[in-house]
């Protein structure tokens, strides 16, 4: 509180000072005492740059974020986490990887032109040997014989390539199982923690290339599979074919032709398979009774009828030493005229398999009648075996 003392000399002070001031300073304390710094201070005199950055510091504008900023490689740059030293790993694995699948495929694709040469060499040895037995020749005549031993030469070539051809399959299966393992290797680096997003664009890549990996091995396998299956299957033919060639040449007449070469397809229609439904059910199969002494339903793909085959005929050759044989293929009715169309010619070409193995069973083909017949009771091909 000011006292009246002090009250009237400040208004005295501020008379004398007149136009000096335009505004009064007062200065007060406790006690009326002089203080050696004021409490308080009242001029209109501006504020000392000091106070006013202190008393008027408000907030400040934040500096603007640009897309180049986020975009460049201050974010990106600086890295290496746990992931990213997986995938140069797997990388390293993809490259060794496409090499190997690379190399394989350009030895496969030697192995089937020197096949094609081989076979080409080996059909003009063939044609060779046909033309001149056809125009007519000597027994043993040496020119066909050494036909007939490069021919055997080439084939024994195509045999080898059967042997080739199993190993790379081994190989091929060895890159498959390869190539998966990575593709689960690198889709389970996707759930680890502490990865960044260039690491899982770069796993997304190296998941496209294994994928496109086991496209080509898986094409590969297909491709080795079937060439195993084809090779085999003409080897067994050939072979067959140039024993009979190989008997001509040291004749020096035409043979005749080979088992394999479509037998079934003149061959007659029987109706042995409507006596059957007049044949005496509890009887056994014998030449007065016409049931089927063996009955091959083709299924599946593999059927296993070489054994029972043998069983059954062997019994009846011992109770009918003299007895015939009549081989029939069975084709089913059922369907339009392309699927009956395709069952005939399926029959047709199971039957061909039964004949081969009778004959390489041992039993004479002047036994056996060839038929065809078809059967409304038949969902699929099949063979019967009758007794004459």
């Amino acid at each position: 509180m000011f006292s009246k003392k002090n009250l009237s000399k400040l208004l005295c002070a501020s008379a004398l000072l007149g136009s000096a001031a335009l505004a009064p300073v007062l200065t007060f304390s406790q006690a009326d005492a002089a203080p050696s710094t004021p409490t308080l201070m009242i001029t209109n005199q501006p504020l000392p740059e000091n106070l006013r950055q202190q008393n008027y510091a408000g907030p400040r504008r934040a500096p603007a974020v640009t897309p180049q900023q986020i975009l460049g490689g201050s974010y990106s740059s600086g890295y290496d986490t746990l992931v990213s030293k997986k995938i140069n790993g797997l990388y390293q694995d993809i490259g060794r990887l496409q090499q190997e699948t690379s190399a394989m495929s350009r030895q496969l694709a030697g192995m089937q032109r020197d096949g094609q040469m081989a076979a080409a060499a080996y059909y003009a040895n063939i044609g060779t040997i046909n033309t001149q037995l056809q125009s007519g020749t000597t027994p043993g005549n040496p020119r066909l014989v050494e036909q007939l031993s490069q021919a055997r030469g080439n084939l024994e070539r195509l045999g080898q390539h059967l042997a080739d051809y199993n190993a790379i399959s081994v190989d091929v299966a060895a890159l498959a199982s390869e190539a998966a393992y990575l593709l689960e290797a690198t889709r389970s680096a996707y759930s680890v923690s502490g990865a960044i997003e260039e690491d899982h664009a770069r796993l997304a890549d190296i998941e496209d290339n294994l994928t496109t990996i086991l496209i080509n091995i898986d094409r590969m396998q297909n491709l080795v599979s079937d060439d195993v299956s084809r090779t085999a299957a003409y080897l067994n033919a050939e072979r067959e074919n140039l024993q009979i060639l190989s008997l001509a040449v040291a004749e020096g007449d035409y043979y005749g032709k080979s088992l394999t070469s479509r037998p079934f397809s003149s061959a007659p229609r029987t109706d042995t398979v409507e006596k059957v439904a007049y044949s005496e059910p509890s009887a056994p199969p014998a030449p007065s009774n016409p049931k089927p002494l063996v009955k091959i339903k083709f299924d599946r793909a593999n059927v296993e009828y070489e054994q029972p085959v043998y069983a059954a005929l062997d019994e009846a050759m011992k109770k009918y030493p003299s007895a015939r044989f009549e081989l029939v293929a069975i084709e089913p009715t059922g369907g339009n005229a392309a699927q009956a169309a395709i069952e005939s010619a399926r029959s047709r070409r199971n039957a061909e398999k039964v004949l081969k193995t009778l004959t390489q069973m041992g039993l004479d083909q002047n036994r056996l009648d060839l038929a065809t017949a078809q059967s409304s009771s038949a969902t699929t091909s099949e063979v019967h075996i009758y007794i004459r």
